[in-house]
């Protein structure tokens, strides 16, 4: 879990941070459409800097029109970020972007990163396309470059209306009428706040899209004999980590309608043990999601045969009525797994064997693949550990998409605010792992056909509690403010994607303060206070 997640991304910090130049500050006016972020990279700053020079707390919003200093160190605009030049060998084609795509989504169509796409057309946020806007991508194998501008897919023909706010409307919910994500409806309405919309407030909205076309899932074989899912993986709904289940109440406020349990399977253990977990969730009005483990000791003697014993233990807990089945947990890394057999390939032998028992005893069930541990520590795949992202293309070629209905993916070392893509204060402040847009974009590159489910999203804080351990000084900047409105930024974030089905806060309850601080995720505070019950019931719609 977060634990050794920590450990792993503290063995990459630099903790010291060099101050720029001084040099003349001067002025900027906000532009429709710009960021912090995107200021902060034309004027090679950073999003803090910009931020503390003119006063900014958080949430950081700006509004076209503002007028923002620049810190000592940003001087003149830098130009453009030109793309790198193509190596000899490489040709390259154009893209015109349509309604609903993505970077990670039209990366996974041209077999390549969406770091690279970026790269290769400068662009600086990766949140923000725009219908009809033609990218440079890289051409298949072999293929001539082309002759000409003209975009390789003919550019969708944009029509627009009109859409009056309603009472209760949000950014997230308009959109999903509409077809696009939440940042393009602000994009196209030049709108900077995210969270405010005044009722009566007439927004420019795309027009009526065309039918969906059919993406092929994957180049596996059909396998007739996996079961067919009933799980309703539609939506996007909001849960929370509960240690003791102590604060319905609290988690109702907040609009949750999940509650994740944690399971340790022993290997003697009936289904029947945990049923209470089952129980106390349905009795209290919400769905349930077990993250399932068992000892990774049973693993290394006989994989095949423990992961049909555990297995069959995962179908009694279906037919028990769990609602959702987390299989595994961070098992890229030797807490979790046996060391010299960590591979995506060989989790994703445990996993296809739990999809077939899981979905035999309830079709119901939805089964989410485990979260790995988000690192850079291991710098590439090996059998003693390995990077998430490596570790992810090792479960995609082993067909892991065939055997889940969710991706799981962990996000709990959150620095910055939620849609910052850079500038995270740490040494190692280039790596994907501080930033949720980055993580988001990633894991859905793996798997573009499956939504994405944060089983643990959490931001830590000591404020009220006392000072945090020394593995985890790089949080002892956020305060209590930020962990209430990051996590209600993470919700627009998420469920503004169109892609992500559930947001787990990790956690509710509590109250273990130590080497790991637990209590420092905890919403529910010292005292019994909730102030990101507040901020999350809003982003939720009230």
């Amino acid at each position: 879990m977060r634990r050794l997640t920590f450990f792993l991304l503290t063995a990459m910090l630099l903790l010291s941070i060099v101050p720029g130049l001084a040099q003349a500050q001067q002025i900027h006016v906000v532009q429709s459409g710009e960021t912090l972020y995107s200021i902060a990279t034309r004027y090679n700053t950073t999003i803090d800097q910009i931020a503390a020079a003119n006063g900014l707390s958080q949430p950081y919003v700006i509004h076209r029109g503002n007028q923002l200093t620049i810190p000592a160190q940003g001087g003149a605009p830098a130009p453009a970020e030109a793309a790198p030049a193509p190596q000899p060998a490489a040709t390259y084609a154009t893209y015109t972007v349509q309604r609903g795509d993505s970077l990670s989504i039209i990366a996974a169509q041209f077999n390549t990163s969406y770091i690279t796409l970026m790269q290769l057309n400068g662009i600086a946020d990766p949140n923000f396309l725009a219908v009809g806007q033609v990218l440079q991508v890289p051409a298949p194998a072999g293929a001539p470059a082309p002759t000409t501008s003209s975009p390789a897919v003919p550019a969708e023909p944009v029509t627009t209306g009109v859409y009056t706010v309603q009472r209760g409307d949000s950014l997230s919910t308009i959109a999903a009428q509409f077809g696009i994500n939440y940042f393009e409806l602000a994009q196209l309405n030049g709108i900077g706040n995210l969270d405010v919309l005044r009722v009566g407030q007439v927004l420019q909205v795309p027009g009526a899209p065309p039918p969906a076309p059919t993406v092929p899932e994957a180049p596996q074989a059909p396998d007739a004999s996996v079961p067919v899912s009933t799980a309703n993986t539609g939506g996007f709904e909001l849960g929370g980590q509960a240690l003791s289940f102590a604060h319905p109440n609290h988690m109702r406020n907040a609009r949750m309608t999940w509650v994740k349990r944690q399971v340790k399977w022993h290997g003697n253990e009936h289904a029947g043990n945990f049923q209470h977990l089952i129980d106390s969730a349905h009795s209290n009005g919400f769905k349930v999601l077990l993250s399932v483990i068992g000892e990774k000791t049973q693993i290394a003697g006989n994989p095949p045969a423990f992961y049909q014993s555990f297995a069959n233990f995962l179908a009694g807990l279906a037919s028990g009525g769990a609602d959702a089945i987390e299989v595994w947990n961070e098992m890229n890394i030797d807490r979790e797994w046996p060391p010299g057999q960590i591979s995506g390939a060989n989790y994703t032998q445990m996993l296809s064997t739990a999809y077939r028992a899981i979905k035999s005893a309830n079709p119901a069930t939805m089964v989410v693949s485990g979260a790995p541990a988000p690192t850079g520590f291991f710098q590439g795949c090996g059998p003693n550990g390995a990077d998430d992202d490596c570790y992810l293309r090792e479960m995609a070629a082993a067909g892991a998409a065939n055997y889940m209905d969710c991706v799981g993916v962990h996000y709990n070392a959150g620095i910055v605010p939620p849609n910052a893509t850079s500038g995270a204060p740490v040494g190692s402040s280039g790596h994907y792992s501080w930033y949720l847009p980055r993580m988001m974009q990633l894991y859905r590159s793996f798997f573009p056909g499956k939504p994405l489910c944060f089983t643990e999203l959490g931001y830590l804080t000591g404020e009220g509690i006392g000072a945090l351990p020394g593995g985890f000084a790089w949080a002892s900047h956020i305060t209590l403010r930020n962990q209430a409105d990051w996590l209600a930024g993470a919700v627009h974030l998420t469920r503004g994607s169109g892609y992500v089905r559930m947001m787990i806060v990790w956690n509710v309850d509590a109250t273990y303060w130590g080497s790991d601080p637990q209590s420092g995720y905890a919403i529910v505070r010292p005292g019994g206070g909730c102030p990101a019950c507040d901020t999350l019931r809003a982003a939720m719609g009230g």
